[in-house]
């Protein structure tokens, strides 16, 4: 069973026949965590990096932004027994669809300020497929752990 993760949300799982989803991944950064042990699923669609410029949004919708989000996503998945140590961490998006000149760098920006949290609490990315100038659908198999992502029509593994 699909469960969509829309922009500026994010979604849990531990049950093994849910896919989390999110769609139309452009300057948007999508993040899956997945505990290898506790087998404890995360995925969030986060539209801009900082919460300082709407600190009122930020309060209703945390996973608006990378910095507040990603956080957010991280408590929710410890309060269900997942661990830094066995996180598996994969990104996605963070393109340049509705800025070619690199005016606005958002998607650049995202990407950098989710590396930036997920190194200070020691994850390391395992796979990323950022930047360009393509939308990406992302998805997380709570049965097998593992993210796929549509591109132009084909799936990837990452």
């Amino acid at each position: 069973m699909n469960v969509t993760v829309g922009i500026s949300e994010m979604g849990i799982s531990t049950q093994p026949g849910e896919t989390l989803i999110t769609y139309s991944l452009g300057s948007c950064v999508g993040l899956a965590l997945y505990d290898t042990a506790a087998r404890v699923g995360g995925l969030i669609h986060s539209m801009l990096p900082f919460s300082k410029i709407d600190p009122e949004k930020a309060r209703r919708l945390p996973c608006m932004f990378v910095d507040t989000g990603v956080p957010a996503l991280l408590q929710a998945m410890f309060d269900l027994g997942a661990q830094k140590k066995t996180l598996v961490a994969t990104v996605a998006g963070g393109s340049q669809i509705m800025d070619p000149n690199g005016t606005f760098n958002i998607g650049e920006r995202n990407y950098t300020v989710l590396r930036k949290l997920l190194w200070k609490n020691n994850i390391l990315v395992s796979g990323a497929d950022v930047g360009g100038s393509v939308p990406r659908t992302m998805s997380l198999r709570m049965e097998t752990g593992k993210t796929i992502l549509k591109i132009s029509g084909k799936e990837v593994e990452i």
